[in-house]
This record gives structure tokens, C-alpha cells and sequence, in this order.
């Protein structure tokens, strides 16, 4: 296990939940799986606790409960190569969840994603201040990003 490892309070689904991060990242894998008994007092064979792994970030959930959700103030990044991977990844994570604005977006579960191009930081942080201007006003009006737009805001 990772020196430092995301641990993720489900209410209730989180096998639900790293079942479905796992067929959105293609290199993923669930790990150990500790499930109630049937002398506890939720039914039996229900997660309790599991460590999974999406694109080599490893993952400790907890079925804990409606106590906590999940807020914007935690998200994870998704760097993205091409218009492809953002279109696929934006499409599968918004899939019952709710999209929002400048490449954020809330899966079906409440966990905040942001799916950005991997030259994002070049373009917001191009030397020339007028383009670097550009491209974060293009940023800003939209909801999924879009690499080629981007780019043609950074070079005007």
C-alpha cells in the first residue's frame, strides 16, 4: 500500500462504487474485500471495507454510512492526452452524476472529478499574458474542456 491512500465513506455502495470506477479506468484492479457477517447487524456479505486501484492509485473505501458526503472541496484530476480520453471519461463519470463547469463534474455517487488536458497548465500559464488570458476565458465558459478551443484561445 501507498504511503498515502485516498480513503473514500461510502453510504452504503461502496461496492457498487469501485465496480464502476473500475470499468471507467481501463487499468484498474480490486483489491481485499472485507464483508460483514451474517452476525453483525447489517445484512451479511455487505462491504465494509476495500482497497482498489484505478490507473495505479490506490483506494481505500468504507461502507460507513450517511453520517459524511462527499463535497468539491476534494476531487480528483484526471490528466487526459487527447479530445477522445476527455470526451470517454467525461461521458462515463457524468453517467447519473451532474456536470459542472470548467472540465468539474459529480459522478452518480457525490465524488468530484476534474477531467482536464494534460497541457492545460501550459496554456493558463502561457509567458505571453494576453493568451494565457485567452485560454482561461475559454476555460471559463465551458463545462466539458475542449483541447482544440483551448488551444486556438491561447494562440489569439
Amino acid at each position: 500500500m501507498n504511503k498515502i491512500t485516498p480513503f473514500l465513506w461510502f453510504d452504503n455502495n461502496l461496492e457498487e462504487a469501485m465496480n464502476f470506477y473500475a470499468s471507467v479506468f481501463k487499468n484498474s484492479k480490486i483489491g481485499n474485500v472485507t464483508r460483514y457477517t451474517e452476525a453483525g447487524s447489517v445484512a451479511g456479505g455487505t462491504v465494509v471495507t476495500a482497497t482498489f486501484e484505478l490507473e495505479g492509485q490506490q483506494f481505500m473505501g468504507l461502507n460507513g454510512g450517511p453520517m459524511f458526503k462527499f463535497t468539491e472541496a476534494v476531487s480528483f484530476f484526471v490528466n487526459c492526452e487527447t479530445q477522445q480520453e476527455i470526451d470517454e471519461y467525461w461521458e462515463k463519470l457524468t453517467a447519473g452524476g451532474q456536470e459542472s463547469r470548467c472540465g468539474w463534474l459529480k459522478d452518480k455517487f457525490g465524488l468530484s472529478w476534474q477531467i482536464v488536458p494534460a497541457n492545460l497548465g501550459q496554456l493558463l500559464g502561457n509567458p505571453n499574458p494576453k493568451k494565457a488570458k485567452n485560454a482561461m476565458n475559454a476555460m471559463l465558459k465551458m463545462g466539458k474542456l475542449d483541447i482544440a478551443e483551448l488551444e486556438r484561445a491561447s494562440e489569439s
